[in-house]
């Protein structure tokens, strides 16, 4: 591309312009003390930018009012999904900056959380049959089908991430005790059991299938130059892909369905919700909670009728 665009045969792309001095303080300070990945910086950077741009470089004179009004401004016409974001964000911020010293304790208190039905639909997931026909689609003699396969045996069977399959490095397997170590949100870090079944997918593709180059990386890509996985969303292509193969109608085609769909499974083959939310990493109770609603008919048969309704 250098070449290239010395040649004239590209145009050369606009300047990068460097963020301001506080937000580069502010993301260093989240990836140091809270240990977010670059992905979810990328997204934290722009509206920390904005923010400034609207409240002006000095801190010490924000108040409340001034904060909420240009929260609601960059909030705009945009959705919930986009208002929890900039809502976060500028919590995060306001956080840091008081930590640094350069604005009053206590503004962060001025955005209030955004409300979401996050736990009022039912979770997404397919039947453990959808599942297996899911991992089946894949060709095991094929680089990336040996590949795929371990990819969807992990979030089927260990309910791992997008993000967790993208970091995970070869130190990371403990073949002696069949253990898989898993880094995930805020550097947490957990030992997951290896079931026979992942464990062999893993070694069909390390010892066969994939390429041999001086990368720690787990999962590399199937064509080169062989790099690692960019990111999550590659992690989704791959169930995306894996589901058109199996003719698996699904509700959605992301790597978290997989999550989704081995919580589900854990719950109906009688594993507690708390030991659910310790092989899902989750931090809260509530997040777990989720999947309590699952067993639609037995929810059914717990149901009071509404007082002075209309049976149905």
């Amino acid at each position: 591309m250098r070449y290239l665009r010395t040649t004239g045969i590209v145009p050369v792309a606009g300047q990068h312009v460097a963020p301001p001095a506080l937000v580069t303080g502010f993301c260093e300070w989240m990836r140091r003390q809270r240990g977010l990945t670059e992905t979810t910086l990328r997204q934290y950077q722009p509206v920390a930018s904005a923010l400034l741009g609207r409240l002006g470089d000095d801190p010490t004179r924000y108040d409340a009012g001034a904060l909420r009004a240009a929260v609601c401004e960059m909030i705009g016409g945009h959705g919930t999904a986009t208002a929890r974001v900039v809502a976060k964000v500028t919590r995060a911020f306001l956080r840091y900056l008081a930590v640094d010293g350069r604005c009053r304790p206590g503004l962060d208190a001025a955005i209030l959380p955004v409300a979401s039905g996050r736990l009022a639909s039912l979770p997404r997931y397919v039947s453990a049959e959808s599942v297996q026909r899911i991992i089946d689609a894949c060709d095991p003699h094929r680089p990336d089908g040996a590949r795929d396969r371990a990819i969807l045996l992990l979030l089927a069977r260990l309910g791992l991430r997008g993000g967790d399959i993208v970091r995970m490095r070869v130190s990371d397997i403990d073949w002696a005790d069949a253990r898989l170590r898993v880094v995930g949100k805020g550097r947490r870090e957990v030992r997951l059991p290896l079931p026979q079944e992942v464990g062999d997918a893993l070694l069909t593709y390390l010892r066969g299938r994939r390429p041999i180059v001086a990368c720690d990386r787990v999962f590399l890509r199937s064509r080169a130059p062989w790099r690692p996985l960019a990111g999550s969303s590659c992690v989704s292509d791959i169930v995306r892909r894996a589901i058109a193969r199996a003719g698996v109608s699904a509700p959605t085609r992301g790597a978290h369905l997989l999550r989704h769909s081995a919580a589900t499974a854990m719950l109906r083959e009688g594993i507690s919700l708390p030991s659910i939310g310790i092989v899902l990493r989750h931090r809260s109770v509530e997040t777990t909670a989720l999947y309590a609603k699952v067993d639609v008919e037995l929810l059914r048969s717990v149901a009071q009728p509404w007082l002075g309704g209309t049976p149905c």
